[in-house]
């Protein structure tokens, strides 16, 4: 099984023999400066971002690399078990690792002593989204406080008024990109 240790300046994660052999490698080390956030999530395939890449994908088990919008993902999980998982900076050869280990919970609070200073924002499934703006309480408008003018808005939405947002352009809007010779 997976082990995740703290050695010097490095987290390392060290995969059982079975889950070295499907992702091709032994070892991950990444920087304990790189951990913006970690936990704990009791449904491991909820850990799973992005599309499957190398590694071994199998009902209950996935090893190896995942693709996403946020970056390249390593996981080792299994079904059986809760996953843990640690959310990586941008510098890091991983956006996120996760993994499942023999005490999730106690790897956890060993490694929460390396998350840095500033709190990160829960989104919606509970995991941390981002970094709060300054002067702003965790995103959300003050009460009776009107929305600020300048903040912009998503396309679509009734009292958009950003730049090249005018009518026509919403969402199931198509602009032509291209002539075709054979369509004139």
């Amino acid at each position: 099984m997976t082990r995740v240790t703290v050695e010097g300046t490095e987290i390392v994660v060290r995969l059982g023999p079975r889950e070295a052999l499907a992702a091709r490698r032994r070892t991950i080390r990444v920087p304990v400066a790189a951990l913006r956030a970690l936990g704990v999530d009791p449904s491991w395939w909820r850990v799973l971002r992005g599309t499957a890449g190398r590694g071994l994908w199998l009902p209950g088990r996935c090893v190896g690399r995942r693709h996403g919008p946020a970056g390249t993902d390593f996981v080792a999980v299994r079904a059986e078990a809760p996953a843990l998982w640690m959310d990586l900076a941008p510098e890091a050869p991983f956006a996120r690792i996760a993994v499942t280990v023999p005490d999730p919970e106690q790897t956890e609070r060993a490694l929460r002593v390396f998350m840095p200073e500033e709190p990160l924002i829960p989104d919606e499934s509970g995991h941390p989204g981002m970094l709060p703006e300054p002067g702003r309480r965790e995103g959300r408008e003050e009460p009776g406080k009107p929305p600020d003018p300048e903040e912009r808005r998503m396309p679509g939405v009734p009292g958009d008024a950003g730049p090249g947002h005018g009518p026509g352009h919403g969402p199931g809007h198509r602009e032509k990109l291209w002539e075709k010779p054979w369509e004139s």
